[in-house]
């Protein structure tokens, strides 16, 4: 199948997957804290590649694990503590539409790190994609006042670090399997997650016995097969076959999808939301349209 056809596949697939990540997020959170969270994402996912795809690595040289490196960490390790820690704050659905800023932010790095030209439509698209976050955020306050929305920010620093990654892949890991780096991504991961684990408390007695925590593992074991493991091998792929703003502008559906679950998990949602949420995505259009 050609890439064009392809691209837009992986697009969509990725898009169901990763719009069910936020409310997979929330309903771990019942049981975990968000540190037990995102380590054990890690440690689900890690193990999960490692079984499907470790001989992949040996493709991976010497020069090359610096960049794999710098991918495993702004690509997953960071955002999953990220995310952990804002939608203990803020609702899953919104915390989706700021996601929706990875374009906006992937364009920026792209022009101020990796030399990468920009258009007077892009720069528009900039502008007004972050003047709707910024609506967003002071929106989803107002209605939500018993919610801390400083929190939100955490999803923009996501965001960075998505874009850093997305960028990193596209221009210093073409010549590797999606597959390779995602193993390569999560062998770098793996201690370091074991270390937070140990240290947020997860291994005494009474959390291991917790009902909810049970219950909250077998939501996180979802995420991290599907939401992590087979989606970070996709999104690879995805950039490596088209480029690093159309890969990020899978963050166009994903608001739709969690913004379902949202609402059916009886979260709060304006039209004055709808509103803004629909200015971020003008952004993201006028940022990503063809002159």
């Amino acid at each position: 199948m050609q890439n064009t056809k392809l691209k837009w596949i992986y697009l969509v697939v990725l898009s169901l997957v990763w719009g069910s990540s936020f409310i997979l997020i929330k309903k771990s959170l019942i049981g975990l804290t968000p540190l037990q969270l995102g380590a054990l994402r890690t440690l689900f996912a890690a193990t999960f590649l490692f079984l499907i795809g470790f001989r992949s690595m040996k493709t991976i040289q010497a020069a090359d694990w610096k960049w794999i490196i710098i991918s495993a960490f702004a690509g997953t390790f960071i955002p999953a503590f990220l995310f952990a820690f804002a939608e203990t704050e803020i609702d899953s659905g919104i915390a989706s539409i700021l996601n929706s800023t990875t374009p906006l932010v992937t364009l920026i790095f792209g022009v101020l790190i990796f030399s990468v030209t920009f258009s007077k439509n892009q720069l528009i698209g900039v502008v007004v994609g972050l003047i709707g976050c910024l609506a967003l955020i002071l929106e989803g306050a107002s209605v939500n006042p018993d919610q801390n929305y400083w929190y939100a920010l955490l999803v923009l620093c996501a965001s960075v670090c998505y874009a850093i990654n997305v960028n990193i892949i596209k221009r210093y890991m073409q010549h590797i399997s999606p597959m390779a780096i995602a193993n390569g991504n999560f062998l770098v991961l793996v201690i370091p997650a074991l270390i937070v684990l140990f240290f947020s408390g997860f291994f005494k007695s009474d959390v291991m016995h917790d009902p909810m925590v049970h219950t909250s593992l077998v939501y996180i074991s979802i995420l991290a097969v599907i939401g992590t493991g087979i989606a970070k091998v996709l999104f690879n792929k995805l950039v490596q076959i088209s480029t690093p703003v159309f890969a990020s502008s899978v963050t166009y559906t994903i608001p739709i999808v969690a913004l379902l679950w949202g609402i059916l998990d009886n979260e709060k949602f304006t039209l004055y939301q709808v509103f803004a949420s629909g200015v971020i995505i003008l952004g993201v259009y006028l940022a990503n349209r063809n002159k």
